[in-house]
């Protein structure tokens, strides 16, 4: 059995990031929600960390664990909210900060002798994120850590590997988080660090050969990394029994259906291209509201995926390159996020096929996902790949489909991914696309004057999405790729470029 942290999850928006943490130590952890904690507590689980949370430990309906048979007989460590908690539940006093601590602060006092801060220097960075303060300490706790504003920064229980930090080590700006995430893990819960990409295939596929025996299993595929490292996986462990359908809905990039299917043919899996572009075109036409788009297109896709799967005989599993953040969003202590717009994806197959759900990445964080794609050997041309919309273009057109309104974006915005990677810059974008905007602008080409597209070229800097930023291309770059568009593209004039940030923008405009 797998060792691994448990991670209570109180509602921080850092949560994820802990675990993200403590897998880049080759770690294996879960995340589950607060109350589930007895649900989820087993010989496996070497330690359990408390998370943060908006919430305050002296609200009437403050988040209470269950801590049975884990404080004081594994070890336990409280972040942020979990020390308070810790501090408030057994005898302590939490208060409202007279100054509210947020951002960067320092570390003043640090308990050398003390195995959770072994190596952390003092006066070290930390990132402090909280309304409360810890006032006083109960009996038996002992102070390991202080900021100059916050006495009781860190501390632990005497006799029990039980320790607490006001401050969240999990992010970048504490400068020493990942050495007091490692003391933890690994020092103070003896976790051997065998949580490795190649561990997983080997576990991953023998796993699979279990569950699916001579199983037939069918999977959609999108060209993106999640669903072609989901298909390698079960494709290398039951071979031909996998089919995958990968479907054109005429909203590729520009040659993106043969140039995929050539990828997926090295790869040696079995795929059944189909080319129904006509239809996804046909039903989109006079439709401009982007949500309703959005369900047209997957809609489409589920009939279209559903008619290709009946042409399979005897197909018992449907697989799905679901990772974990899709996963821990589904359970979340707070339910689902509110929906800032529909996300195209399969969801819907399950229930109308009949069939089981095979997810082989559904405990991988996004880069966990390219790493076991590495060790599976599939090419770094193709993991590299920026994140692409479901719906492809048809959320890039912010009006309504056309085929010729179509033709002009993939133009466009094969210039401009192909420009980004000439000028080796493709890399250093997380993901990169052109809108064409619902705008006519003047122009002048020779001697006439024109009224033609106005397109947006987007470049974004993130990691997992949440966050994002635009990214500073070299003026010349820009000026380049403006002018190639604007001679090579039939029907476009104008080129800008979004210059905004996630939040408060997305990073689709639709």
């Amino acid at each position: 059995m797998q060792e691994k942290i448990l991670i209570l999850d109180f509602g921080s928006q850092y949560t994820q990031l802990i675990g993200r943490r403590i897998r880049e130590l080759n770690v294996f952890c879960e995340i589950h929600p607060f109350n589930k904690a007895q649900q989820y507590l087993d010989s496996s689980v070497k330690g359990v960390i408390l998370s943060g949370s908006p919430s305050s430990v002296r609200d009437a309906g403050a988040p209470i664990p269950d801590l049975t048979h884990i404080k004081g007989n594994i070890p336990l460590l409280g972040v942020c909210y979990g020390a308070q908690f810790l501090a408030q539940f057994f005898g302590g006093e939490v208060k409202p900060s007279n100054t509210r601590e947020y951002g960067r602060a320092n570390l003043a006092y640090i308990n050398h002798e003390s195995p959770l801060f072994a190596g952390v220097a003092e006066n070290s960075q930390v990132w402090m994120s909280h309304g409360d303060t810890i006032e006083v300490l109960p009996q038996g706790y002992e102070i390991i850590a202080s900021t100059h504003d916050v006495a009781n920064a860190g501390f632990k229980i005497a006799g029990e590997t039980t320790y607490a930090i006001q401050f969240h080590p999990e992010v970048y700006h504490s400068t020493d988080g990942k050495q007091i995430i490692k003391n933890f893990v690994v020092d103070i819960c003896g976790c051997i660090q065998d949580w490795t990409p190649d561990s997983f295939v080997e576990a991953t596929v023998a796993e699979l050969k279990v569950t699916l025996g001579n199983d037939k299993v069918v999977m959609g595929l999108s060209g993106g990394v999640d669903s072609t490292v989901a298909a390698t996986l079960i494709h290398r462990a039951i071979g031909d029994n996998l089919t995958c359908i990968f479907v054109d809905n005429g909203l590729l990039r520009k040659d993106e259906f043969g140039s995929v299917l050539s990828i997926y043919e090295g790869l040696g899996l079995h795929v059944i291209g189909v080319d129904a572009s006509a239809k996804f075109i046909g039903d989109l036409a006079g439709v401009s509201d982007p949500e309703t788009k959005r369900k047209i297109i997957g809609r489409d896709f589920i009939e279209v995926f559903d008619e290709e799967a009946h042409k399979i005989q005897d197909v018992k599993w449907l697989g799905q390159g679901t990772i974990y953040p899709d996963v821990i969003e589904s359970v979340s202590v707070n339910g689902p996020s509110a929906t800032i717009k529909s996300h195209h994806n399969v969801g819907g197959l399950p229930d109308k096929m009949k069939m089981k759900l095979v997810e082989p990445l559904k405990l991988l964080f996004k880069d966990e996902v390219r790493r076991v794609g590495r060790a599976l050997g599939i090419s770094a041309s193709l993991l590299g790949r920026h994140p692409f919309p479901g719906p492809g273009l048809g959320i890039r057109i912010l009006s309504d489909v056309t085929a010729e309104k179509v033709r002009i974006l993939q133009e466009a915005d094969a210039i401009f991914i192909n420009g980004l990677r000439d000028a080796g810059l493709y890399d250093e974008v997380w993901q990169a696309g052109v809108m064409l905007l619902p705008v006519q602008s003047v122009g002048v080409m020779g001697d006439e004057r024109t009224y033609e597209n106005v397109v947006a070229l987007r470049a974004v800097q993130s990691t997992d999405g949440m966050t994002a930023d635009w990214v500073h291309l070299p003026y010349e770059f820009l000026a380049k790729v403006s002018n190639d568009i604007i001679n090579k593209v039939r029907g476009i004039n104008r080129v800008v470029y979004d210059i905004s940030s996630k939040p408060p923008a997305t990073i689709e405009w639709e």
